[in-house]
């Protein structure tokens, strides 16, 4: 447990991060919000570009760096065929509330933050990559009333603490910012997950934003469990149905049966977190008199 900060631990919410794994299919989509509810994860998360804000001339127009996992001939057609519309997005958190699991979405423009704002979702999340786009982050602080979360991967403490502030100035960041610890690689390795960062960034900021959380891009779940324990009560992992398919995040993504195993073990830790309310507990009664040494 981190040494500077007392925080009580809640039920752990987990995030089956969808993003564009869908491979730009609607109905992959669909069916991986069905697959995430059938895991008992708490929300399916997507993510939302307006590729030409986002995107030089030149980026737009070149090569996809891995041409394996291209869906376009251009980087900018590869991202394109990956985009849902905001209307796709209104029918995809539709679907989510009609099957009962939560909708997100990371956006990583002002556009699509003010499209995402229109369909009032518990939260939107914003991507280590666009952290430090203000004019982003000032979208989401003032013209959005839902939680912030933000990831903290490729950042380093000076922007980290850019970022609270920022929502600080207007005292929102206590009521609705939750950030992330996060190392962004694609998969990370274990010695690079840096998991005691939890530690660092309860002491410094965990009295000033709503919650923390992790986001992982690692192999297997038992680092997540790790995380939850030193505070992560958010934690995002990466979905998809086929870790073979095509596309830069399924290597790092959980399989239906990883997610299922993540969720039913965050919140066997959950039920685990507590002290013992009497010496000798009610079940050891029986052993205690059966087995215990008298002298």
């Amino acid at each position: 447990m981190n040494k500077g900060f007392n925080f009580k631990y809640k039920a752990p919410k987990t995030v089956a991060e969808i993003g564009c794994n869908h491979k730009g299919n609607f109905e992959i989509a669909k069916e991986l919000i069905d697959l995430a509810k059938e895991c008992k994860a708490d929300y399916a998360k997507f993510q939302k570009r307006n590729n030409k804000e986002l995107l030089s001339k030149d980026q737009y127009e070149a090569p996809h760096p891995n041409p394996a996992n291209s869906y376009g001939e251009t980087y900018g057609a590869h991202r394109e065929y990956l985009e849902f519309s905001v209307e796709q997005h209104a029918e995809l958190k539709k679907y989510c509330e009609k099957i009962g699991v939560g909708y997100a979405t990371s956006v990583w423009d002002v556009t699509s933050a003010k499209e995402i704002i229109s369909l009032k979702p518990d939260y939107i999340k914003v991507p280590s990559a666009c952290n430090n786009y203000f004019d982003l982050l000032k979208v989401l602080r003032d013209e959005y009333k839902g939680q912030v979360h933000i990831s903290f991967g490729m950042t380093n403490h000076k922007e980290e603490e850019e970022i609270v502030s920022f929502f600080e100035e207007t005292d929102q960041a206590k009521n609705r910012l939750v950030i992330y610890d996060c190392t962004s690689g694609y998969p990370v390795p274990f010695e690079d997950i840096c998991m005691l960062e939890i530690n660092r960034i309860y002491e410094t900021f965990g009295d000033r934003v709503a919650e923390i959380g992790f986001s992982g891009h690692h192999l297997g779940i038992a680092v997540d469990i790790a995380a939850y324990t030193l505070g992560g009560m958010w934690i995002e992992r990466h979905f998809t149905k086929d870790r073979t398919w095509k596309g830069t995040d399924h290597a790092a993504s959980l399989e239906p049966t990883g997610m299922k195993k993540l969720v039913r073990d965050l919140h066997a830790a959950y039920k685990s977190l507590t002290y013992k309310p009497t010496e000798i507990l009610p079940i050891e009664e029986v052993q205690r008199n059966k087995l215990k040494f008298r002298n």
